[in-house]
């Protein structure tokens, strides 16, 4: 009894210590991915004035007017705290909980998404997403040990990638303004087109404006999914569903992002944001 009393703790002390070596080496990648975001020179400061906006379609004007006060700072750079619910079994309807902290930059564009999703008490799946100097990639691993999925710098990769960034764009509004090289094109009254160029990918989104002028959703009719390895362009939309002021300016706080299927619409990510830093990096992880 005694003995296999110790050959448990040992293989406790033995697992503990692989989860904490897997954590150690997975949060070492991810700061070697978010030092190289906005890795360029930093551009002087600047305020946000409606002279940038003049001639942009009117719900665009609407929704600057909205999120911004005359004299903003122009962030390029915000870290956020997510948490969540993520589908990682469409079939069994299988949701779990996330937590995760989100670097965005702009000009160039890139992101960094780093989560724990909890698969069981004490285990976790890690994932990090991301756009890094004009590349997308996706990495998913157990704990940090073992690989369970790996999608890098392939077109649909990066393209995909790029246009999640423009859609959480609303969370640094400022990264949708023109000097942040968002083009936008009108459609009616409540919606416009956003276009953006990074790295060899140019994507668009079409942003429904709601009534208060804020962002109420953003819908690709083709951003590929990956299903047993291909990639399939099909309809997508995230839509935000509750906004506060953070940092002066009007964010989204909570939302949720579907595949717009042939059988129906089907969420796979709710979550909501805990805490919204602007500027230089700070302690926030």
């Amino acid at each position: 009894m005694k003995t296999a009393a110790i050959a448990v703790v040992a293989v406790v002390a033995v697992l503990a210590g692989l989860a904490a070596l897997g954590g150690r080496r997975w949060r070492r990648d991810t700061d070697a991915a978010v030092s190289r975001l906005g890795a360029g020179a930093p551009a002087p400061e600047a305020r946000f004035g409606a002279a940038e906006i003049e001639g942009l379609p009117a719900p665009v004007r609407r929704y600057f007017l909205a999120a911004l006060r005359e004299g903003q700072p122009i962030h390029r750079r915000a870290r956020l705290l997510q948490s969540g619910r993520f589908l990682i079994d469409p079939a069994k309807d299988t949701w779990v909980p996330f937590t995760a902290v989100q670097e965005m930059v702009s000009g160039p564009a890139g992101f960094v998404w780093d989560a724990r999703m909890r698969v069981a008490p004490g285990l976790a799946v890690f994932v990090r997403d991301g756009f890094v100097e004009g590349r997308g990639a996706m990495l998913g691993s157990f704990m940090g040990l073992w690989a369970v999925l790996r999608a890098e710098d392939g077109p649909e990769i990066s393209a995909a990638a790029l246009q999640r960034y423009l859609a959480e764009a609303a969370w640094l509004p400022t990264a949708l303004l023109p000097s942040a090289g968002v083009i936008w094109s009108p459609l009616d009254d409540f919606n416009a087109r956003a276009t953006l160029s990074a790295g060899g990918a140019t994507v668009s989104l079409d942003v429904r404006f709601g009534a208060d002028g804020l962002i109420a959703s953003a819908y690709a009719a083709e951003r590929f999914r990956e299903e047993r390895g291909v990639y399939h362009p099909t309809p997508w939309r995230g839509r935000w569903l509750a906004y506060e002021e953070r940092g002066g300016m009007r964010i989204p706080v909570s939302g949720e992002v579907e595949w717009l299927l042939p059988a129906g619409p089907q969420i796979y990510w709710r979550g909501r944001v805990e805490q919204i830093e602007y500027g230089a990096p700070s302690e926030v992880r």
